[in-house]
């Protein structure tokens, strides 16, 4: 059951089998990975066509070292001419290579079992909320005028909102005459962030503030 369809050669039907399957599961692994996320339309049509192109190009270059070496060299150019994704689109990316391969060797019901059980566990793990950040950290992002010492310049109204803060970045912004303060915070139990941000702007001079989920920048 898990053997080979063109073990012994590729014929028509083997083609085709190998090719629709791999385009089916790419849909397939495009609507999984895409369930909950926010994704785009590019992204999408690429993962339904990856298997189809990589199922092909496993075919035309079986038992052909040479050819091997260069299409994998041509994979690695796309990839470092490509911008880079989360680590979910990475692993969607891989699972599809991965489909795309068992499709290409012929191995359709391996490459359906892998699909069910990857599908199976994205689900439970979506649908779960697992590694979701539960601990209410936001981001927040004050600018203060360059002659301010911003070392407790909030630390009494961080007391009055806040149940935990702590500074991850300064820079200089508008020529140097300004400082960008960047906290990690959690809002106390029932503290409203509009009462906190006015109080800070009451302080630093009505200048920009900014207050919101932390967002981790994803990358290899």
């Amino acid at each position: 059951m898990l053997n080979s369809i063109i073990a012994n050669g590729i014929t028509t039907i083997g083609f085709l089998a190998c090719i629709v399957l791999a385009v089916v599961l790419g849909i397939g692994t495009s609507l999984v990975f895409s369930y909950k996320v926010k994704h785009t339309a590019s992204l999408a049509l690429t993962m339904c066509i990856l298997p189809a192109a990589i199922a092909l190009v496993i075919m035309l270059v079986n038992g052909n070292i040479g050819a091997g070496v260069a299409v994998a060299g041509a994979f690695t150019l796309v990839r470092f001419r490509s911008v880079p994704g989360t680590a979910r689109e990475i692993a969607a990316i891989f699972v599809d290579m991965a489909l795309g391969l068992a499709c290409g060797m012929g191995y359709l019901m391996l490459a359906v079992i892998f699909f069910v059980i990857i599908s199976c566990l994205v689900f439970i793990l979506s649908v779960t909320g697992f590694g979701d950040d539960r601990s209410g950290t936001q981001q927040l992002k004050v600018t203060i005028p360059e002659d301010l010492d911003y070392n407790e310049l909030f630390d009494d109204i961080f007391e009055k909102y806040l149940s935990s803060c702590d500074m991850v970045k300064v820079r200089t912004t508008n020529m140097g005459t300004l400082y960008e303060l960047t906290y990690d915070v959690v809002l106390k139990k029932n503290s409203e962030s509009k009462n906190l941000i006015d109080e800070i702007r009451c302080r630093n001079g009505n200048l920009n503030i900014t207050l919101g989920r932390v967002i981790d920048k994803e990358s290899l």
